[in-house]
């Protein structure tokens, strides 16, 4: 590349960015603009197909929105790039390309269902124009064309203008995104919010739930490291004097009630273990919490489910469902719309102000963050968004095991050590967990941590007496309550969860 077309690539390049960073500083001042950065990441998430989105999960897990978000970046820099190289000559070439980003992000943003096609069109545009803008003045520093007729003073111009632009671009960019995350969190009013004291409270972690074992899960999972799998890129806004959950469908009684109506109907608290079905076997997309919640049949009952009703819909604020069966709601099973998790309102990204908790039900099918409605169908009417995606209609969390300790790669002392991890089988409860240390070894029978219910996970642990040195291979596997221990049979989580034993491979030494 000449020296010409690297500084009109540069050029092109810093403008693009400008305008994403005006777009996001634009959308912060004014909480009614949408964030083209968050439009066209969702647009991303609703349209990959299912093996892309498994593949950002098991690369990036919990970081694969902000992987999405560092690759539109990276592809409206390189985007600009060639715009830069080509369009000093064809200046209208630029303004293809920036009116038909600037056409698409609208059209992204005008997908949420809050946002109107005219707000969504504000910051679009106001961001190509801002880039064309800046991209014609860095070429105004150089209008010879030719660098080697360039001064060093107009280069050291060109130098200066850019680092000027990137500046802005960063400033604005880091400022807007500040001003959005503000600007939800002032609008959800979360701060204000006090819990009403449950009328069925759950008693004290017992010390016999905890091993204390370091590297081990804990019985509950703070909120602060409580994974995070859904497909909002960034938490939807949420006005809480405005939010109403609907119960709509095939009901006798419609309503709609809100977080006030909420929080004055009877709570209890419930342990919950919940799992992403795109958990690998051994992977970290499952925890265990405390869930302070209004029971499902309660909302339910009053809505009274007609005869019909054979599936429940939840449906979040921007639109996003889940559908389970509804005699899940209805079996004796935990089932909640849950305001609190430990001990405190829902965090944002956890679902604030309100979210279903199912137990026994992998996320993708019940547990519905940012709840705005419950509507009843029937079976056949409705498939729900992960559904057309090639995921399972129905989808039990089925029995799993995970070694914690040691970790795999690990290299140990021959000396006698415990090994230990965490099993799970929501609504039925784990009875027995095995552990075999060596591919030829027998299995042996693991001491479990007191359960905090059926539907919480439990610690094992094991002891490894006298490891010879070499490389072994540590699995395990569990049995539920109903006498079921979990298949050896490989399969990736895609349509219903992965199953198969979770292995480790040690080094003694």
């Amino acid at each position: 590349m000449t020296s010409t077309k690297l500084r009109d690539g540069i050029a092109g390049a810093v403008a693009a960015g400008l305008a994403l960073g005006v777009s996001e500083l634009i959308a912060g001042l004014v909480v009614s603009l949408p964030s083209l950065i968050e439009s066209l990441g969702n647009w991303v998430i609703d349209s990959v197909p299912p093996g892309v989105k498994d593949f950002a999960i098991a690369t990036f897990g919990t970081n694969d929105k902000l992987a999405l978000i560092i690759g539109i970046a990276v592809v409206t820099l390189l985007l600009g790039v060639g715009v830069g190289i080509v369009s000093r000559k064809h200046f209208w070439v630029a303004m293809i390309v920036f009116g038909a980003f600037a056409a698409l992000a609208s059209w992204a943003g005008s997908r949420d269902p809050s946002i109107s096609p005219g707000n969504a069109i504000i910051p679009a545009g106001l961001a190509a124009l801002t880039g064309l803008g800046a991209l014609q003045w860095l070429y105004t520093l150089g209008e010879t064309g030719d660098v080697s007729e360039e001064t060093s003073s107009s280069r050291r111009a060109f130098i200066m203008a850019t680092g000027a632009v990137v500046g802005a671009a960063a400033l604005s960019a880091g400022f807007g995104r500040m001003l959005l995350e503000r600007g939800r969190i002032i609008a959800a009013g979360r701060t204000d919010v006090v819990l009403p004291p449950p009328v069925e409270a759950v008693p004290p972690v017992p010390s016999g739930a905890e091993f204390g074992i370091d590297g081990l899960a804990p019985a509950i999972v703070p909120n602060e490291d409580f994974y995070r799998i859904d497909t909002a890129l960034a938490i939807p806004r949420i006005s809480l004097p405005e939010w109403r959950l609907k119960l709509t469908g095939r009901v006798d009684r419609p309503y709609e009630i809100t977080y006030a109506d909420l929080l004055e109907m009877p709570m209890v608290e419930r342990t919950i273990t919940l799992s992403c079905v795109s958990n690998q076997v051994g992977g970290d997309l499952v925890g265990n919490a405390k869930w302070l919640g209004v029971p499902l049949v309660d909302i339910l009952d009053r809505a009274r489910p007609a005869d019909d009703a054979e599936q429940l819909v939840g449906r979040d604020v921007d639109g996003f469902t889940v559908g389970f069966p509804l005699e899940a709601a209805f079996d004796g099973r935990d089932a909640l719309v849950a305001v609190g998790m430990n001990d405190e309102p829902l965090p944002f990204e956890h679902g604030f102000p309100a979210r279903l908790v199912v137990a026994g039900l992998y996320g993708y099918v019940s547990a519905t963050k940012w709840l705005s409605e419950i509507e009843l169908t029937g079976w056949d009417e409705f498939d729900a968004y992960w559904v057309p995606r090639g995921w399972a209609k129905e989808a039990p969390i089925k029995t799993q095991s995970r070694i914690d300790t040691p970790m795999n790669g690990s290299t140990i002392e021959a000396e006698s050590r415990t090994v230990a991890g965490v099993a799970w089988a929501p609504t039925r409860g784990v009875s027995k967990v095995e552990v075999q240390f060596g591919e030829d070894a027998d299995w042996v029978e693991a001491e479990l941590s007191v359960p905090l219910s059926d539907n919480a996970w439990v610690q094992w642990r094991a002891d490894w007496a006298d490891p010879v040195p070499g490389r072994h291979r540590l699995r395990v596997r569990a049995t539920d309550g109903d006498g079921n221990t979990q298949t050896d049979e490989v399969r990736p989580p895609a349509p219903d969860g992965a199953t198969g034993y979770h292995s480790v491979l040690i080094t003694v030494s």
